[in-house]
């Protein structure tokens, strides 16, 4: 059964139990949570990663620090060759220019590729698109080389 008093003024200014949250003053106030990420910026004062109960966080061992970033991947190579094969591929009228191009886009492929399987780089598939369009560039230059040199 509800009570039969008369009902609570919602508008009345709030008592002494909600205006100190934390008790009387004097007494210690928590610090502000700290991101499932990080702290972030800690301020003078308050504890790092495992402090006041929070668990450490990922890397931290008892000390302050979190892991660095990791190296960012060197694509350069295998970008290098499949754009040396591309023009290759392209321009093999030019045959002595397509030869030179395809031979380059095929080394730069192959070292590329060599990056990608030790981890360094993450372009595998532009390696190996390079040395197969630098192939092509070869086999068509050399093809209107012979063209060129057997038809007068």
């Amino acid at each position: 059964m509800p009570s039969s008093g008369p009902p609570a003024n919602p508008f009345a200014p709030p008592g002494p139990a909600a205006s100190m949250p934390y008790g009387a003053h004097g007494e210690p106030v928590p610090p502000p949570p700290i991101a499932p990420d990080g702290p972030g910026q800690v301020p003078y004062g308050y504890p790092g990663p495992g402090g006041y109960g929070y668990p450490p966080g990922p890397g931290a061992a008892g000390y302050y620090g979190w892991p660095g970033m990791q190296a960012m991947p060197s694509n350069g190579m295998g970008t290098a060759g499949l754009v040396l094969g591309i023009i290759s591929a392209v321009v093999f009228c030019l045959w002595p220019v397509a030869i030179v191009v395809g031979v380059l886009a095929v080394i730069f492929g192959a070292i590329g590729r060599g990056k990608a399987r030790r981890g360094e780089a993450t372009n595998a598939g532009q390696a190996l698109a390079g040395i197969i369009c630098g192939a092509a560039g070869v086999v068509l230059g050399l093809g209107m080389a012979a063209l060129l040199i057997v038809a007068p």
